[in-house]
């Protein structure tokens, strides 16, 4: 049976594949502007810090250009012609995986098995275009950064981890690729997104709007507005919710000391822990502790309905 270096291609869901990386690399590019080349492989390259430009040939007489930012990332289909350019006042750094497909060798599930459990991946594999741009929330980043440091062990890697997180990886993709052709998500709207799935996920931290607004770099004044906007919320009353949530769980559900409690999630002294949760709940942590005990918490929808 052949190879293939395609991913959009039948080839997948009639054989049983496996991918296998060929090359994978960080690299910070500036002042650069590559020919135009091709190989047999697919080939994701991440944004990770600045911008650049990708030219890709899509016809012998017809070429397309992509701008992609930090965060975002494009999936080359193999044998696609294409050239990086980069700025020479603006330095890019880059994540860039390639892959191709061979012989399922083993017991882990086919890229076609993968397929026949999951919807969304099978519907990617039918994708007829030679490349796709998506942004990133950054669980695509993380999996490819675990990737590459699994495949450095080199003879101690475990080559059933690469098969998971390559898998992961394409899952992933699928589903960001339908969340971008189903939302019709405005700009602002993703903004106050990401900025909600950071704020869930960071809430146990010191958090300050400036470190919000640079993770989804945005002036601090103009994220505070569009955050109060779309949500009627600002983004610290947001996250005091986030907080006092966590808190009701904890007191519930955990034998954590209500001395410690604050330090779980985020607040920087146990008087203002006490300050916040009475304000919250009109009762003291010992009280919603001791009177609460068969209640159920509800936790705080992780994004709204745009």
């Amino acid at each position: 049976m052949q190879n293939s270096g395609s991913l959009f291609h039948a080839f997948l869901t009639e054989h049983h594949c496996l991918p296998q990386v060929m090359a994978y690399y960080f690299k910070q590019w500036q002042g650069f502007n590559m020919p135009f080349h091709r190989h047999d492989a697919v080939e994701i390259m991440y944004t990770i810090q600045g911008y650049c430009d990708i030219e890709i040939q899509t016809l012998p007489t017809q070429t397309e250009s992509v701008s992609l930012k930090k965060g975002e990332f494009i999936i080359m289909d193999a044998n696609v012609s294409h050239r990086l350019i980069v700025d020479e006042a603006a330095p890019c750094r880059m994540l860039n995986v390639e892959f191709r497909f061979t012989q399922q060798k083993g017991v882990f599930p086919s890229i076609h098995q993968l397929a026949a459990e999951d919807k969304l991946l099978a519907t990617l594999l039918e994708v007829k275009s030679p490349y796709l741009v998506l942004r990133d929330p950054d669980e695509v980043y993380h999996i490819m950064k675990s990737l590459v440091l699994e495949l450095d062990k080199a003879a101690a890697k475990s080559e059933t981890m690469v098969q998971l997180l390559i898998a992961q990886l394409l899952i992933r993709i699928a589903r960001l690729r339908q969340e971008a052709a189903s939302s019709g998500m405005a700009q602002s709207e993703w903004y106050v997104k990401q900025s909600m799935d950071y704020l869930h996920q960071n809430y146990d931290r010191d958090i300050q709007v400036k470190d919000i607004a640079g993770v989804v770099n945005l002036h601090p004044g103009y994220l505070q507005r569009i955050f109060k906007s779309l949500t009627g919320q600002t983004l610290m009353a947001y996250l005091t919710v986030i907080r006092m949530e966590k808190a009701k769980m904890l007191l519930l559900e955990t034998d954590v000391p209500i001395s410690e409690i604050c330090d779980y999630i985020g607040v920087g002294s146990r008087q203002y822990f006490h300050m916040l949760f009475k304000d919250y709940t009109d009762l003291t942590p010992t009280e919603y502790r001791k009177s609460m005990d068969t209640s159920k918490w509800e936790y705080p929808e992780k994004s709204w309905d745009f």
